[in-house]
């Protein structure tokens, strides 16, 4: 049974940062290229940041780059999302995703795995 498991959400102010992490169970986690998306209420989810199946490459959002960062720990299962200089735009439900492909995905359909999501909120 494949399980991704977000955590590390919160309330924090804004310019604030938060930790997200993904534990992934279920699936050989060094095949899959994982992503992170957010949905705010609404909203469609879209798409934050992804990360290569071996941390080689990553993509971004461009409404988060230079604040957000995406790395994994292919040893432990786990992909984080560094997210620093928080705005009250940030917030949404954040959702870690996982797609057994080569390159990095932004479009949510393209992802076979979700996880949950843990909810962000950013106050003014």
């Amino acid at each position: 049974q494949v399980q991704l498991v977000e955590s590390g959400g919160g309330l924090v102010q804004a310019g604030g940062s938060l930790r997200l992490s993904c534990a992934a169970s279920g699936i050989i986690f060094g095949t899959y290229a994982m992503g992170w998306f957010r949905q705010a209420p609404g909203k469609e989810r879209v798409f934050v940041a992804g990360i290569t199946w071996n941390g080689a490459r990553t993509s971004y959002e461009d409404s988060v780059k230079g604040r957000f960062t995406i790395s994994r720990d292919n040893a432990k299962n786990l992909v984080y999302l560094q997210m620093n200089s928080l705005k009250p735009e940030d917030t949404a439900v954040y959702y870690c995703a996982a797609d057994l492909g080569i390159s990095i995905k932004t479009a949510a359909l393209q992802y076979e795995y979700w996880g949950q999501g843990t909810q962000v909120t950013v106050s003014s």
